[in-house]
């Protein structure tokens, strides 16, 4: 899938695994705006770009920093024309045990991650409406997805970038802007001496990138999250079970506790397209339940 003629901003991109994927997509034909807080890196990765014959602009600020992201996209916007995909990859980390982090740690790497990728997506938002295309990419994480022992920080803002994917694929989508999320297994400077080095040797950053060619392209998903790492990739949902009729009253609590296993059941569990399809299911099975039919047939 060629990226020929789009115009990519990835930040982050200094190092690590924003590094290959602003290698990758210039490899596919993109023009590539490497961001980083360190511009030397940035202009770095943008020189490597230029020297395989690709086209790149280097720009050193921090992704929090709402003007020098706006400005960032106009310099984009007077150089190409346009901006066609949003790669939101900067990160840090602060792990600690809840009890002892402290909650300074905590704000910060929800201002990084959950705020940087708010700022970043809201400064290129008019300009993919405007020219009906745009591909945004958030990256998340298992430690969002499903946990992780001292990342209560990371974590909550990892899942939190999957609640900001799903409404802006909601809100993009007549507008021809595709909105994913990217949960990537690399050895970066992020995970050193997390793992062995033999899984290390494993887990280079360069296996993930391919995933962009899916998030990014023409004929890109919405509201997919991709899972990637050492060539693996797989992708998770976010579903709701079909869940039991309990009824109402202060007897309810008991018979919630006595049907917790059918209420946690997965079979006949479903991907809901909107978040109103909770509350429309459980008034339906209200309805049901007591035999009623509302006046507008429901």
């Amino acid at each position: 899938m060629s990226m020929q003629g789009r115009v990519a901003v990835v930040t982050g991109a200094g190092g690590g695994l924003g590094r290959e994927h602003a290698l990758f997509l210039a490899r596919r034909g993109a023009a590539v705006v490497v961001n980083d807080m360190n511009g030397e890196a940035a202009e770095a990765v943008a020189d490597e770009i230029r020297g395989e014959g690709g086209d790149a602009l280097a720009v050193g600020c921090s992704v929090t920093d709402e003007a020098a992201v706006a400005d960032m996209v106009a310099r984009t916007v007077e150089r190409w024309g346009r901006v066609d995909a949003l790669v939101n990859n900067a990160g840090i980390l602060r792990d600690k045990s809840f009890a002892k982090m402290d909650l300074a740690d905590f704000r910060l790497i929800v201002d990084v991650h959950l705020m940087g990728a708010v700022v970043c997506s809201k400064a290129v938002w008019e300009t993919m409406r405007t020219q009906n295309h745009g591909r945004i990419v958030m990256t998340t994480s298992s430690s969002g997805l499903y946990g992780n022992f001292g990342q209560a920080n990371y974590g909550a803002a990892k899942m939190a970038l999957v609640g900001l994917m799903q409404t802006l694929a909601i809100e993009g989508e007549k507008h021809g802007i595709r909105v994913n999320c990217l949960a990537p297994t690399a050895a970066t400077g992020m995970t050193e001496g997390l793992l062995p080095p033999e899984a290390l040797a494993r887990l280079s950053p360069a296996r993930v990138s391919p995933a962009l060619a899916l998030l990014c392209g023409d004929d890109a998903p919405t509201r997919a999250i991709v899972n990637a790492g050492a060539g693996h990739f797989a992708r998770a949902y976010v579903t709701l079970t079909a869940g039991r009729y309990i009824g109402e009253g202060d007897e309810a609590a008991d018979r919630l506790i006595e049907a917790w296993n059918p209420v946690s059941s997965r079979e006949g569990e479903i991907v809901p397209d909107y978040g109103f399809i909770q509350a429309q299911r459980e008034v339906a099975s209200a309805t049901a339940s007591s035999g009623c039919v509302d006046r507008d047939g429901g």
